[in-house]
């Protein structure tokens, strides 16, 4: 039997940078990533080259939103990101973040390396370490969050492209695991109902076969209103991609422009970047159906 195009979560961290570097060679990108090449490899290419058109313009407008919403995040006060499942993602390297704040990238230990060694000669534009964490494993998870934000008044955590990889239960156990510390003030993450999840994993076949989607909370928002949080943020990134100019199917640029569905619905359609504060924390709810 041939190997898989995709043999396990990681290889989707090569896919998306194989986005990225496809987004930075456009006349007028988004956003520019001149690592995302060296990341993605033959391999990232080749999965980006056999997978459905759909996902590159999911994957470039979640780039661009999580960029946008990270640096409006530090702006207001972070002074420490948590990147978990970082991937390779390249964002402590080409977005404008002051020079002290923390920055901190969770993931697996071969990832890790692997990172490492790619970007050894490059200088982050922040205060950038990397950990190898198991992030399943419940009390490992707990001791590299509580050693991480130690030191830090207003930290932010992000898991982009984590959530539909893992069972319902265990996005439930992270967001109380993060609820729990007292450090920890925003989450940023994206997640589908239950449709999209469907539709995203047909459109591939066979290839997320070795990483299937699981996550697609029927009540959206309310999933993670159960463990602590409250939305702040909620953009559908189909309207999102209709604003950026990212859809180059007709129909789905009409139906950018029409009301999107809203994150609660069970039988919705509707892909998001969510942006959530702690529910103790004061601030005010603001849904948004695409970038301003």
């Amino acid at each position: 039997m041939p190997e898989p195009l995709i043999r396990n979560v990681s290889d989707t961290a090569r896919w998306v940078a194989a986005y990225r570097e496809r987004e930075t060679r456009r006349a007028k990108p988004l956003f520019r990533d001149p690592l995302a090449g060296r990341l993605a490899g033959d391999r990232g290419r080749a999965i980006a080259a056999q997978a459905s058109h759909h996902s590159e313009w999911v994957l470039i407008a979640r780039t661009k939103v999580i960029d946008e919403l990270i640096v409006q995040a530090v702006a207001n006060g972070v002074d420490c990101v948590l990147s978990l499942a970082a991937g390779f993602d390249t964002r402590p390297y080409r977005l404008p973040l002051p020079p002290d704040l923390r920055w901190i990238e969770a993931d697996l230990p071969a990832l890790i390396e692997e990172k490492e060694t790619a970007l050894r000669d490059e200088k982050p534009v922040c205060r950038l370490t990397r950990e190898a964490v198991d992030l399943a494993n419940s009390d490992v998870r707990a001791e590299f969050l509580t050693r991480a934000t130690a030191s830090a008044r207003n930290a932010l955590v992000i898991t982009e492209g984590l959530a539909m990889y893992l069972e319902p239960e265990v996005v439930a156990e992270l967001a109380a695991s993060l609820a729990a510390q007292p450090a920890i003030k925003r989450w940023i993450l994206d997640f589908s109902s239950p449709l999209i999840v469907k539709m995203a994993s047909d459109s591939m076949g066979g290839h997320l076969a070795a990483a299937p989607m699981k996550f697609g909370p029927p009540d959206g928002i309310g999933f993670f209103e159960r463990h602590g949080w409250k939305q702040s943020e909620a953009i559908s990134l189909l309207r999102a991609a209709g604003q950026f100019g990212r859809l180059r199917n007709p129909i789905m640029r009409i139906l950018a422009r029409l009301p999107q569905p809203k994150p609660r619905t069970p039988n919705g359609r509707w892909s998001i970047v969510a942006q959530l504060d702690r529910a103790s924390a004061k601030s005010a709810i603001v849904i948004r159906e695409g970038m301003e």
